[in-house]
């Protein structure tokens, strides 16, 4: 019940499905949470959801330096510190071959994924209590490539090396980076990714991705959130500059 214990954690993408169990299992575990996002309708029914007094909600486009500063400074003013950043904001685009991906959408997706990432360690880890610990939401497609998304796979590449920088950078304060490489979720981003891919057949899309998981199963939110929380907490604290991946076996078995 006491793993992050007086810990302060920011969570962007705060109200998806990784966001919501993370920030559940953190509060279970005495963490004060800030839970980031930029749909305000999601955020309303994640409030309903989620009543506790250790945690605070802020609307913000994690894209852009001015709302990085406005929920860097909010979660000051209310809890004091910061010891957690969980960078885990992130759009799946479209699915559509390199040849004929749309600038905007690509555009769209490096500002949230990439750019997100770099801003929240840009003006968030200079903040951060020593000993902390920054984690960034990667993905199986940070490691390999799938084909027509390639904007997405683009930026969870990228930001292994943002974290690999952030690491050596920052290790002399003791504030661990690492980036979480989940397979398959089953929430409502793959939904997204099975629609877009196959909007007749997304079931059949499912299928062939469980068929590429040797657990033969999606994996669900909360056990990405476990892994998550360790890597809050001081169980973790030899742990920096390293790629975590929770795939069931799929790309190693």
């Amino acid at each position: 019940m006491n793993r992050l214990k007086d810990k302060v954690a920011v969570i962007t993408g705060g109200t998806g499905g990784i966001g919501m169990a993370s920030a559940n299992l953190f509060l279970a575990q005495g963490a004060k949470v800030v839970l980031v996002d930029n749909n305000q309708q999601a955020i309303d029914e994640a409030i309903t959801g989620l009543n506790n007094e250790n945690v605070s909600f802020f609307k913000a486009d994690v894209s852009k330096k001015e709302d990085t500063i406005k929920f860097l400074n909010h979660t000051m003013a209310i809890f004091g510190k910061i010891d957690v950043f969980f960078a885990n904001a992130g759009i799946e685009g479209i699915a559509s071959p390199i040849a004929e991906y749309p600038e905007d959408v690509f555009d769209k997706v490096i500002a949230v994924n990439l750019k997100g990432v770099w801003l929240g360690c840009q003006y968030i880890i200079p903040k951060m209590e020593a000993g902390g610990s920054v984690i960034i939401t990667s993905s199986v497609a940070g490691l390999k490539g799938f084909p027509d998304l390639g904007a997405y796979v683009a930026t969870k590449h990228a930001v292994v090396g943002i974290m690999r920088v952030a690491a050596a950078e920052n290790a002399e304060r003791n504030i661990r980076v690492n980036t979480l490489h989940p397979g398959p979720v089953d929430n409502d981003m793959m939904r997204r990714i099975e629609s877009n891919m196959s909007p007749h057949s997304p079931d059949i899309v499912k299928d062939g991705f469980t068929a590429t998981v040797p657990l033969n199963r999606y994996a669900t939110s909360k056990e990405v959130g476990e892994l998550a929380l360790f890597l809050a907490s001081d169980e973790s604290k030899y742990i920096t500059g390293c790629t975590h991946i929770i795939d069931g076996g799929m790309l190693h078995a």
